[in-house]
């Protein structure tokens, strides 16, 4: 018989809390509604987007190399290259295909070295500087090496492990200096560059366009750089792939309204004007030129000496290179300095033509009555003097500007300043002493001096003496001088304070000749200009460009007929200031209407310059020609202007030097 096992007791009930069960159904729900979300994600992660991740898992074994694109080329008016791009071969080392680091790669870099003239050093410190910027990516050494060196690496590639030829387009600039400046050249974009608007969304290392043109119409130039697309492993290193690139997209052509013809004979008589003068005893070391359609602005050649070759930038400049280019420790600039538009010049008497609207219009002078008798004439304790001290004697307006009488434009300037600032603003009316508009990255506004423009310049001066604590920061020589008489008569003849450029001269020149053209004074204040229109890569225009005239000017008809009449008998009739430079050229069939200038600069020989509008009914144009230091305008400037004519008309070309020495 077996025992019954006694019934255990129960431990007592507790029962629970009404609290309790309220954060146990808290804790539970929460508890749901995380698993819930974490199943949910999952889910959405594995089912939704799992297609998704993949593809980006995938991208990130990708990496993009950009493809540089061509540039458009650069065309003169009738379609003749100018600039274009060449395709050569860079020499490039793959990081991944170098034999191990030690002896072997150093060798390697050492035969390398040898064959395109670069120390082993130098080639180790440009792949670690490009490693680490983009280690996926093979390394440029050279971009231009020739192609001896090319036809060495193609058939000794065993010796050459890792170094490849990869094809690249290169800037080409045939023609070298010829219009270097107004063109400019190109180079990698830099990190300051890649913040300015113009190069927005840009990427680095992409070559723009640096100054002149190439910089102006860059956007249009640069085209769109393609794809090559390459898959790396884990470490960042390039594996072999079979991914087709997206190809790169040429840049639009440029279309100029330069004509190559007189672009080359222009920069052909500058050089000649500048030897000539040196010939003679003068320093010469600089000019210019500006050559325009005074109808509508459109610029037929334009230069400036001493220049350079754009060709150089496709190879990295030494310190010295460029600080010569920039002309560091001159006062006037080196070759990179384009003189046609910022050049800061007196302009000598080729201002006086502004003077006489200035002061017929103004009602300062009548034309007829004679003004200027004796060599000098004296204001306050200061004498003005012809050059040479010659006497003309009291001349009518027409005499005086045929002879260019210094003595008649001082007692000009004289009496106008008593009529506050008639000269100061016919010369802005006509478009001196503010910038023109051109199509080019900078240009010099000019300074047309007056009393509030002494003030403010007196002002800039104290400022600046207060602020860097000097006696003199140079602004002005005397910050409490006062405009004065003699500062009216000396600009009346293009000299005191008075800066401005060729290229403003022109388009103050071209304002009196197409008031003159229209015959009744109505005339425009032209906007000068190189582009013409944008033409598609393979050819056809894609854009006309537009440079609407800045604005309209009413001149007095018979005024200007009286001007004019002035400046063509000095370069036609006997006695003129350039008419010795004219002799022999058909003024029936192409009318000259020229002026001489010889500004003075203090401590220097004297600056050369030449301006003067040709008639024609079919193609019209005005020329500015400035040498500094080469002494009379009809010496030097003028000949010059004479070279460029004869090419635009196509007569025999002919230097003529005069042997007037009028200012």
């Amino acid at each position: 018989m077996s025992a019954i096992e006694p019934v255990k007791r129960r431990g007592p009930t507790i029962p629970v809390s009404p609290g309790m069960a309220v954060r146990v159904a808290i804790i539970s729900a929460i508890a749901i509604a995380l698993f819930s979300v974490i199943f949910f994600r999952l889910w959405y992660l594995q089912v939704l987007s799992g297609e998704q991740y993949v593809r980006e898992a995938n991208a990130n074994r990708v990496r993009d190399l950009p493809i540089a694109a061509p540039r458009g080329q650069i065309l003169d008016r009738e379609g003749k290259t100018i600039v274009a791009s060449r395709t050569t071969n860079a020499v490039q080392i793959v990081p991944s295909a170098l034999p191990p680091a030690g002896h072997a790669r150093l060798a390697l870099y050492r035969r390398l070295g040898r064959l395109l003239g670069m120390s082993a050093a130098h080639i180790e410190a440009i792949v670690v500087r490009e490693r680490q910027a983009v280690p996926y990516a093979p390394v440029t050494i050279k971009t231009d090496a020739g192609p001896g060196v090319l036809t060495v690496l193609g058939e000794q590639q065993n010796e050459y492990p890792g170094v490849v030829q990869q094809p690249i387009s290169l800037r080409a600039y045939p023609y070298g200096e010829m219009a270097a400046q107004v063109i400019g050249h190109v180079d990698q974009v830099s990190e300051e560059e890649l913040k300015l608007p113009a190069f927005r969304g840009v990427q680095q290392g992409t070559i723009v366009g640096q100054e002149g043109l190439e910089y102006y119409y860059d956007r249009y130039l640069r085209g769109t750089p393609g794809v090559e697309r390459v898959e790396v492993n884990a470490e960042g290193l390039p594996v072999p792939g079979q991914m087709a690139p997206t190809q790169p997209t040429a840049g639009r052509s440029l279309r100029l309204t330069l004509d190559l013809g007189l672009q080359q004979e222009a920069e052909k008589a500058l050089t000649e004007g500048m030897e000539r003068a040196r010939a003679g005893g003068k320093p010469a070391p600089a000019g210019a030129f500006v050559a325009m359609d005074p109808r509508n602005g459109q610029i037929l050649a334009i230069g400036s000496q001493p220049g350079f070759d754009p060709n150089k930038f496709a190879k990295p400049l030494s310190q010295s290179e460029y600080e010569g280019l920039i002309g560091k420790g001159s006062s006037t600039g080196g070759p990179l300095t384009d003189r046609a538009v910022n050049g800061q010049y007196p302009t000598g008497s080729t201002f006086k033509p502004i003077t006489a609207m200035a002061a017929l219009e103004g009602g300062v002078i009548t034309p007829g009555e004679g003004l200027g008798s004796g060599s000098c004439i004296t204001a306050g304790a200061e004498q003005f003097c012809n050059a040479g001290h010659v006497d003309f004697g009291a001349v009518g307006l027409v005499e005086a500007l045929k002879v260019s009488s210094d003595t008649y434009f001082f007692e000009v300037g004289e009496r106008a300043n008593s009529h506050g600032n008639v000269i100061q603003r016919k010369a802005r009316e006509l478009g001196v002493g503010e910038p023109t508009g051109i199509d080019l990255p900078s240009e010099f506004p000019g300074v047309v001096p007056d009393k509030a423009w002494r003030e403010r310049e007196n002002k800039l001066e104290l400022a600046c003496e207060r602020r860097r604590h000097v006696s003199n920061c140079g602004i002005v020589l005397e910050p409490t001088g006062t405009w004065t008489v003699g500062d009216n008569m000396h600009l009346a003849v293009g000299q005191g304070e008075l800066l401005t450029d060729p290229l403003q001269m022109a388009v103050a020149y071209s304002t009196l000749a197409n008031a003159y053209i229209n015959g009744n004074g109505e005339g425009t204040v032209v906007r000068p200009h190189l582009g013409m229109e944008i033409d598609e890569s393979g050819g056809g225009e894609l854009q006309s460009l537009s440079f609407p005239a800045q604005r309209h000017v009413h001149l007095d008809a018979t005024d200007l007929s009286l001007v004019m009449e002035g400046i063509h008998e000095a370069a036609s009739q006997q006695g003129g200031t350039s008419a010795e430079v004219w002799s022999g050229w058909n003024q029936s069939a192409h009318p000259v209407f020229g002026k001489t200038g010889t500004a003075q600069h203090l401590g220097r020989e004297d600056q050369s310059w030449y301006m003067c509008y040709i008639g024609d009914p079919q193609h019209p144009i005005v020329i500015a020609v400035t040498v500094e230091e080469g002494g009379f305008g009809a010496e030097t400037a003028a000949p010059i202007a004479r070279l460029m004519a004869s090419k635009w008309f196509g007569v025999k070309a002919k230097f003529v030097a005069g042997s007037s020495k009028t200012f």
